[in-house]
């Protein structure tokens, strides 16, 4: 008898499946392709009725966003023993102030100075044709002319008018949001956590828990992402204004107040009001100006963001550049000016959702990191 003998085994050998047309190597590709298409299907629905309701999803994101940041003083004057009625009203009338300050700023800087900066403009398009005729490719003159005669024209034109026309629509949407925003603000100042447990009803054991864990973790980076990025508005704001002041570059206010707004969009909102403020400079003061104005607002970037901005932000924004770089892309071209600011915080958010879906800091199964990063 051999010394090793193989077991038999009590069991037959399963027969191997033949390949159908659905489960060959190409079947299984055109059934996750016919999935990817479903779920791209029900994307696009879903845009499309965010769209029908833009205003509404707006204002109710906003009232979200503005009430998570200030709850904390909400609750601070609740425990002081301000009646809560009064304390939603104090915080409700405090934001009201605040954005209404800011608006009021724009709208003064726009009526008070909207023919310096059209006569800016027209000053610069000719610094910058002097400028533009030293570079090593051709620019003609009669190029820049006309392109200098299509913005007059423009300006000037029945196309503008009917523009402005179509502003007074926006505008009409603009305080439609805008009232809606507050009504709902009040509601979510007030009756916050009672509204979450009304929406938590149907969720028991289990699911209930991770429901409130999403909760505390959208609450808790929407309100620190909104103090943190207003924090660092304000300081560059302050920094850059006073150095335009400083410089004698002229409107410095309303340019401060350009760079406050600008600094709610990440990576490309400091940028573009430097630039801003830069050309200003370069019609009103001149080129050396402007390359003093340039540093200026490299330096105040570069102070809030080695400095402050990770102190500040370092717990409610953990998201990489590129990925806030593409959220930004996905929320400008979905919803203009108001997803840009909207993304990176609903990134942000879902983020958040994942790094708590499994418990407190355990994040859902995908995320979880499988091998250490290479540095």
């Amino acid at each position: 008898m051999p010394l090793f003998s193989r077991r038999r085994s009590s069991q037959a050998a399963p027969i191997p499946k033949k390949p159908t047309l659905w489960t060959d190597g190409f079947g299984r590709v055109a059934t996750r392709s016919l999935q990817v298409l479903v779920v791209l299907a029900l994307v696009a629905a879903v845009l499309y009725l965010v769209s029908q309701v833009s205003v509404i999803l707006i204002a109710v994101l906003l009232a979200l966003i503005l009430s998570a940041a200030i709850s904390p003083f909400v609750s601070w004057m609740r425990r002081r023993g301000i009646h809560t009625m009064l304390a939603t009203w104090i915080a409700l009338l405090a934001i009201v102030i605040i954005l209404g300050t800011v608006v009021w700023l724009i709208v003064w800087a726009v009526q008070s100075q909207w023919d310096d900066l059209v006569d800016s403009a027209s000053d610069g398009l000719s610094a910058l044709q002097g400028y533009l005729k030293d570079l090593p490719f051709t620019i003609s003159d009669d190029q820049l002319d006309d392109f200098k005669d299509s913005i007059t024209g423009f300006l000037t034109s029945a196309q503008f008018g009917n523009g402005a026309l179509a502003g007074v629509s926006a505008a009409t949407s603009f305080f439609t949001g805008l009232v809606l925003m507050i009504v709902v603000l009040f509601f979510f100042l007030k009756d916050g956590p009672k509204i979450w447990e009304f929406l938590l009803r149907p969720f028991t054991g289990e699911g209930y828990e991770r429901a409130r864990r999403v909760g505390d973790k959208t609450v808790s980076v929407l309100g620190g992402y909104f103090r943190g990025t207003a924090a660092v508005a304000a300081v560059d704001a302050i920094g850059i204004g006073i150095g335009l002041a400083i410089v004698g570059v002229p409107l410095a206010l309303p340019l401060a107040v350009v760079v406050f707004i600008m600094a709610f969009i990440p990576i490309v909102g400091a940028t573009l009001a430097g630039a801003i403020a830069a050309l200003v400079a370069l019609v009103a003061n001149g080129p050396v100006a402007a390359i003093i104005v340039i540093g200026i607002v490299v330096l105040v970037n570069q102070l809030e963001g080695n400095f402050l901005q990770p102190v500040l932000m370092a717990r409610s924004l953990k998201l990489h550049a590129l990925v806030v770089l593409l959220a930004l892309t996905a929320g400008t071209l979905i919803a203009g000016i108001i997803g840009a600011v909207l993304a990176v915080p609903i990134a942000a958010v879902a983020w958040g959702i994942i790094s708590v879906w499994n418990g407190e800091n355990t994040p859902a199964i995908p995320a979880q990191q499988k091998r250490p990063e290479e540095v």
